[in-house]
């Protein structure tokens, strides 16, 4: 008996091409979290992996301006820890994350979730989630040079669609509160960087999955 992974109608989540892979019944279902700072290039490989193995994804951004009934595109311009980013909505942010995700792997769907995760007790939620759940867990953590990063913050910028309101000054002060995730087994962490063309960051990204969590 085969199981089969289909698409659903979007909704705080990426698009999908219309392509469906099958996977063995017995098999528990995956729980891909990709995490890391702003412009790491975690957003695009999340849609990437999402849209190639047909799942469910999840980003912060638009579910968080989804919870504030804004336009996903819509620019907030509040500073960190103000507006929709105070502690208080970024807690109400994660749950919904974490409701979407229990939503679907109890109907064993595999699913993607795309946020910074940059803290200790944020990604022990979804440790716990995936074990309440019996799913398999990897963290996928995006990272790439300084250089890089201002270079793709710049070009975001100039994008009137783009999601997210990351600005160089809200990376800095990111990267100095960033916790490393050195509390998650290795068989739970894939350390990925992201510099480069994002077609080929994909498919490298696809090559170095464990085999588990590959089609």
């Amino acid at each position: 008996m085969r199981r089969r992974w289909t698409r659903r109608p979007a909704t705080g989540r990426s698009s999908r091409r219309r392509n469906t892979f099958c996977w063995p019944s017995a098999m528990p279902a995956n729980l891909f979290v990709f995490m890391g700072l702003i412009a790491s290039g975690k957003s695009t490989l999340a849609r990437g992996l999402a849209s190639r193995f047909s799942l469910p994804c999840f980003n912060t951004d638009v579910v968080r301006k989804e919870l504030a009934g804004k336009a996903p595109e819509s620019r907030q311009g509040s500073p960190l820890h103000q507006g929709i980013y105070t502690p208080a909505f970024s807690r109400l942010t994660y749950d919904a994350l974490l409701e979407h995700a229990r939503r679907e792997l109890a109907r064993n769907q595999s699913v993607v979730l795309d946020g910074s995760y940059h803290k200790r007790g944020e990604r022990q939620l979804v440790v716990q989630c995936a074990a309440a759940c019996g799913a398999s867990l990897l963290f996928i953590l995006c990272r790439c040079d300084d250089e890089e990063t201002e270079r793709r913050l710049a070009v975001r910028a100039r994008n009137p669609h783009a999601v997210s309101d990351g600005t160089w000054d809200i990376f800095l002060r990111q990267k100095e509160s960033f916790e490393f995730p050195d509390e998650l087994p290795a068989s739970s962490l894939l350390v990925f960087e992201t510099n480069g063309p994002p077609p080929q960051q994909l498919q490298k990204l696809i090559n170095a999955l464990p085999k588990t969590f590959r089609p």
